[in-house]
């Protein structure tokens, strides 16, 4: 019964890497148990209730037994073994996935508020989205750039909490090609709910086809476009908004070519070396009202066809 159910997903998101079956197994191995003692307890209440129920007839109670041997060796042994089970299944499912396999594919994960920024091997960093081959193990170093997130695929069966100044690890290996929800699952501040992402599994052919293409820009695309895209891919969007409203960070909208108001230090006027400076060093130019911001640095995350491209779309928010 309990292996049949690893098939289903009527409580559970569908199955999409090698721990996952593993997982419901157990979850279902603890539901469908709890659901039996469930229905032994209702049924003893209802049967007891009835049994001795107020009558004319029964107007005097028994006498209390002192103790049932049998009983009280069954409601002992019995949920002792089942705990015991779920202990020592629980305890081998929990050593594959935190045991990462020697040789998995290493990717570097930054978190931070309110983005994912992913950097392989190769020396590329890509941000929101996790592009990875199927049927291969992947370890993932994590570390945060400001307070504690948490990474969490639900088709993977894969969370991890990430906390400032150390480096997580975990690993998973991805049996099925497609797009999966990748979450933070830890409260980060105002935009939480927006710091989300992909993990995009290829075939192996598909994942480095991606590889040859994914660090080049098109010079074709006007640098408005690639700005505007570099926005959303970035994480702009949960700070800074284009319409004038006000966010964790000054809006867009209308600042180019006009003057800040800095808190220690001198007022600048924004122009392309300033929008560059505030996204490579951002605590250099912290602008009064807001001081609380933190925003992290982009230096190595961001290349320079995209702050070139974000400096015209600034320009062009008037």
């Amino acid at each position: 019964m309990f292996l049949n159910a690893t098939e289903q997903t009527t409580w559970l998101p569908q199955q999409a890497s090698t721990i996952a079956s593993e997982v419901d197994a157990l979850f279902y191995f603890i539901y469908y148990w709890t659901l039996i003692f469930l229905g032994i307890v209702a049924f003893c209440v209802f049967y007891f209730g009835w049994k001795y129920r107020s009558s004319n007839n029964n107007s005097k109670a028994p006498k209390s037994a002192s103790h049932n041997t049998p009983l009280e060796i069954a409601w002992t042994v019995i949920p002792f073994i089942l705990v015991m089970i779920v202990f020592f299944w629980g305890a081998g499912s929990y050593m594959k996935m935190n045991v990462i396999p020697y040789g998995a594919m290493e990717i570097n994960v930054k978190a931070q508020k309110w983005a994912w920024n992913f950097k392989y091997k190769e020396g590329f960093s890509n941000p929101r989205d996790l592009v990875v081959p199927v049927n291969t193990p992947i370890k993932l170093i994590m570390e945060s750039q400001d307070v504690l997130h948490s990474f969490y695929v639900p088709e993977f069966r894969v969370k991890m909490d990430i906390i400032p100044n150390r480096y997580m690890m975990t690993w998973f290996e991805a049996t099925k090609i497609g797009e999966y929800d990748l979450l933070c699952t830890e409260y980060c501040g105002a935009s939480h709910s927006e710091m989300n992402g992909k993990v995009i599994v290829k075939s192996q052919e598909d994942y480095e086809d991606w590889l040859e293409k994914v660090n080049v820009i098109d010079e074709s695309i006007p640098l408005v476009e690639v700005g505007e895209t570099a926005y959303e891919k970035h994480a702009c969007n949960t700070c800074h908004s284009i319409d004038g409203s006000s966010m964790i960070g000054p809006s867009f909208k209308g600042i180019w070519n006009t003057i800040a108001e800095h808190v220690s230090t001198e007022d600048k006027l924004i122009d392309e070396n300033y929008i560059r400076e505030s996204i490579l060093y951002p605590q250099k130019h912290i602008v009064k009202g807001y001081e609380n911001g933190n925003m992290p640095s982009y230096k190595g995350l961001i290349r320079d066809r995209e702050i070139e491209g974000l400096i015209e779309y600034i320009k062009s928010l008037k």
